[in-house]
């Protein structure tokens, strides 16, 4: 009789043990690469698209708008992360950052080392100069001038192509449009939008000149190996684009510029 109801209470462990197998299995069967709290590196120092508002200090701009939008329709928490733009890169072609926005040009070089979302904004690099300069028009005349750029930037790429540039390069791009205000440089090479929220603030001494010589686009940048993420980013940057919102933020950010 013990010997018995030994036997039946083994065979009913065994059967609750193969339930609760089956049971985590299940459960086991949607995994997730994306984070609790999704952390997005940016480089608060380029208008309109990200810096930090004076009084408060909080980030604010095109892409702050832009990703706290993405987020809320993706479902996600966000943590921005302010960073220099050139360590942005390192970190996010080391996945030291889940995702980043920081007008990012999509480039065939960087797409070696970070996953991008599809585009969400056309952009293109333009030349500007101070108002008392009379021989540079566009580009094509910017041979053998000293040219101020952001470290790390399609600028500073495009401003390396051009005969006997002296290129100087910066950590933001504030500091290479003061020096152009006070004629430390020739000329400054940068995003056409970002470009023109300085003119706008410094009218009476800088002026873009020129057509707009390149075709870039923006993206938000995602680690190479989060597909998951860039999925679900991808997901909802279509959804708030199709709502119109990129229209919106450009009449607010840069219709005026």
């Amino acid at each position: 009789m013990k010997t018995s109801n030994l036997y039946i209470i083994v065979v009913v462990l065994m059967l609750s043990s193969i339930l609760l197998t089956g049971c985590a299995g299940f459960a086991g069967n949607q995994p997730t690469n994306t984070p609790s709290v999704v952390r997005i590196a940016t480089d608060a120092t380029y208008p309109p698209f990200e810096m930090v508002e004076e009084s408060t200090k909080a980030l604010i701009g095109f892409d702050m708008d832009l990703i706290n939008a993405v987020a809320k329709e993706a479902g996600i928490q966000i943590e921005v992360v302010n960073i220099g733009f050139d360590p942005l890169l390192t970190g996010m072609a080391q996945c030291q950052y889940d995702a980043a926005i920081s007008a990012i040009t999509i480039t065939e070089e960087r797409g070696k080392q970070m996953a991008f979302s599809n585009p969400y904004i056309n952009a293109g690099q333009v030349v500007t100069i101070n108002k008392v300069t009379t021989d540079i028009n566009g580009p094509q005349d910017l041979v053998g001038k000293k040219i101020g750029v952001q470290l790390g930037t399609t600028g500073a790429i495009e401003a390396e192509k051009i005969e006997g540039a002296v290129v100087k390069t910066y950590d933001t791009v504030d500091l290479a449009f003061q020096d152009l205000v006070n004629r430390q440089v020739d000329a400054v090479v940068a995003d056409y939008p970002t470009s023109l929220a300085f003119v706008q603030v410094n009218s009476g001494n800088i002026m873009t000149v020129g057509d707009v010589f390149t075709e870039e686009t923006y993206g938000i940048a995602v680690c190479k190996t989060n597909t998951e993420l860039l999925n679900t980013i991808n997901a909802a940057l279509a959804k708030v684009m199709e709502s119109g919102l990129i229209s919106e933020l450009e009449q607010k950010w840069l219709a005026g510029e």
